[in-house]
């Protein structure tokens, strides 16, 4: 007759269950795995840990981070003078009080001109000849000219005007609905204000990016961050090349959650509730309501923020880097958390993991490891 409890029996079993606890299969980190980043022995360069309270969240929701580097944001003042370039056309009008001035005739006392900046930045004017024109403000241009006519003509007046400003142009191209080459006005032209010129984005602007390039440098930002944020309306300076793509945003989701994956955002803002429900909210017999985790790189001035106020947690170098990877927990355990998960709004890219509960892990260990154990341990019983 076979035995089941007998001493060999039991040791055979043990053995197998404790070399058996590594290998259970997991869908991931655990709760008290991710929560680690609380402690004050994470190292350096890791991550930092914030339990999302009302006081993060209002920090989160306040904070306007800048989008575009300091290059591109202190380029210009407001007001700058326009400079003249190759292949713009000018008018130039000449006045002389006398009529047997060289540019005065029997009907009027002034002759208008036309004329273009040619390669080598300079236009002709009679009795004057060639002069250099690009590279100078339309002011500077005209003094040359009068200087240039003393002598010749009687008490010369002129004028210049900027006809068509090719030198002091942008580009807009890509998802435009009229792409094209516009003019800079003397006044300056603004991001936002060469868009509307090309007829705005051909899709929603929470779904538009737009790249900026200048010289060698670019950066890249979705319109609404411009439209939300009055310092990201940067003025664009002549040459700029501004690109717009449709670019949806998109969240992911793993863990004990009804349905995993790559998921995209179905309104111009989501909020961390709306996006559990949109994958189908928690697994009831697997998810760990107290580990609900969204992984977000952050801008580091919000990230040391939060670490300075005492919101969050961790050992990083916020000076090697424009972000930070950060770690938002949520504790569904408490009726609060629900009212903090409609008020904090989803990212592109972010990433939200939902532990498993440890009961679970448990019940899977019985499953999978500890009946076919059983089984081994009855075949390898003492017999009577």
């Amino acid at each position: 007759m076979l035995k089941f409890y007998t001493l060999s029996g039991h040791a055979l079993l043990l053995m197998l269950v404790l070399s058996a606890c590594s290998v259970v299969p997991s869908y991931g980190p655990s709760a008290v795995d991710i929560a680690l980043g609380e402690k004050d022995a994470v190292p350096p360069n890791s991550y930092v840990m914030v339990p999302l309270s009302a006081a993060a969240l209002d920090r989160i929701n306040h904070f306007q981070p800048l989008s575009f580097p300091g290059e591109f944001m202190s380029a210009f003042d407001d007001v700058r003078p326009m400079m003249i370039g190759v292949g713009d056309r000018l008018i130039v009008n000449i006045w002389e009080p006398s009529q047997d001035g060289i540019f005065a005739t029997a009907e009027k006392k002034q002759t208008s001109l036309q004329t273009v900046v040619d390669v080598d930045g300079k236009v002709y004017i009679p009795y004057v000849g060639r002069i250099t024109a690009a590279g100078l403000k339309v002011e500077d241009l005209r003094q040359a000219i009068e200087a240039g006519l003393e002598g010749k003509a009687v008490e010369p007046q002129v004028q210049v005007l900027l006809e068509q400003n090719i030198a002091n142009s942008v580009v807009v191209v890509g998802d435009a609905a009229h792409p094209g080459l516009f003019p800079i006005p003397i006044r300056g032209l603004r991001l936002l204000e060469a868009i509307a010129l090309a007829g705005g984005a051909r899709q929603a602007i929470y779904e538009t990016v737009v790249t900026i390039t200048r010289g060698g440098r670019s950066s890249t930002v979705r319109i609404e961050e411009v439209v939300n944020v009055p310092a990201n309306n940067i003025l664009l300076a002549p040459g700029d090349n501004i690109l717009l793509i449709h670019k949806p945003r998109t969240y992911a989701a793993f863990g004990a959650v009804q349905s995993s994956g790559l998921m995209s955002f179905k309104t111009e803002t989501v909020s961390l509730s709306d996006a559990l429900a949109q994958v189908g909210g928690l697994r009831d017999l697997r998810a760990n309501p107290g580990g609900v985790f969204l992984f977000r790189f952050e801008n580091k001035d919000i990230a040391q923020g939060l670490v300075e106020a005492g919101e969050g947690r961790g050992v990083v170098d916020f000076s090697t880097t424009n972000t930070t990877p950060v770690v938002y927990r949520l504790d569904f355990k408490s009726p609060q958390a629900f009212f903090l998960a409609q008020s904090f709004y989803m990212k592109d890219k972010d990433v939200i993991y939902v532990a498993n509960h440890p009961t679970a892990e448990f019940g899977k260990f019985l499953s999978l490891i500890v009946s076919p154990l059983l089984g081994v341990a009855r075949i390898t019983g003492v017999t009577d």
